[in-house]
């Protein structure tokens, strides 16, 4: 074995040693890994190599690496489909994910102005207002508003949200989906939802508004949800046919 080949196998070996380590749960996610010089000791490798095999982890998105703190286990990351029509819960539930819903509001309330426009309601009209916080790997991820017009509000206004996903109570009150539109931008985090995540007010995170449709092409729910950018990232599956992306400038 070569010199170069022998140092590339010392770095590659430790880097799969603490990727294992971090899958198994020996250090979780958050947790700060054991300072450089303490890890390259105890390998018995240079600092050189050590950070060789933090790049490696680095790159595979299993550390975060912050100057002058030290490196961390990266939170899990929830992966935010584009390429179905369903809950967001319903949706990291299919990925294997243990998700948390706490809901923090649920009464029927006089739509504001942007609200009543999205669901076509005349002003002063009233739909039921559904506040939730979504709750990931032992901490808050997603902060949640949904608006349900009427009469279709009065029919799901008592349901338990922290059991059930809205998509299914609207299933099982009768309500079909057709279809949905949805605009995901970059944001920064604002003081109502950084009460709610437990993160500091300019944390950068995802914001989803979305609206679905009935099969006669009614606005039946206008949903915001405000998403840590450190905790999920948007993933679809491209095909020639099927799932139509456009591409638009922020305002």
């Amino acid at each position: 074995m070569t010199p170069d080949a022998g140092h590339e196998a010392r770095y590659r070996a430790i880097a799969a040693d603490l990727a294992a380590k971090i899958r198994s749960g020996h250090y979780a996610p958050g947790q700060a890994l054991p300072p450089q010089r303490e890890l390259s000791a105890s390998y018995g490798v240079t600092l050189m190599t050590l950070r060789q095999a933090l790049r490696e982890l680095s790159d595979e998105r299993l550390i975060v690496q912050q100057p002058g703190r030290g490196t961390f286990v990266a939170p899990p990351h929830l992966a935010y489909q584009l390429d179905s029509l369903r809950s967001l819960v319903d949706d990291l539930r299919k990925q294997g994910h243990d998700v948390r819903t706490a809901v923090t509001g649920q009464a029927v309330r006089r739509a504001p102005a942007h609200i009543a426009a999205q669901l076509r309601l005349r002003p002063g009209d009233s739909a039921l207002r559904l506040e939730r916080v979504r709750e990931f790997a032992g901490r808050p991820a997603v902060h949640q508003v949904s608006w349900v017009r009427r009469p279709v509000a009065d029919r799901i206004r008592d349901r338990d949200f922290t059991a059930v996903s809205l998509y299914a109570a609207l299933a099982d009150a009768g309500v079909t989906v057709a279809r949905a539109t949805e605009a995901v931008r970059p944001d920064l985090l604002g003081p109502a939802a950084a009460r709610h995540l437990h993160e500091p007010q300019g944390s950068p995170v995802l914001v989803s508004i979305r609206i679905t449709y009935t099969l006669d092409a009614t606005p039946v729910v206008s949903d915001h949800a405000t998403i840590l950018g450190s905790m999920m990232e948007i993933r679809t599956e491209r095909a020639a046919t099927g799932l139509s992306l456009t591409w638009g400038a922020t305002s």
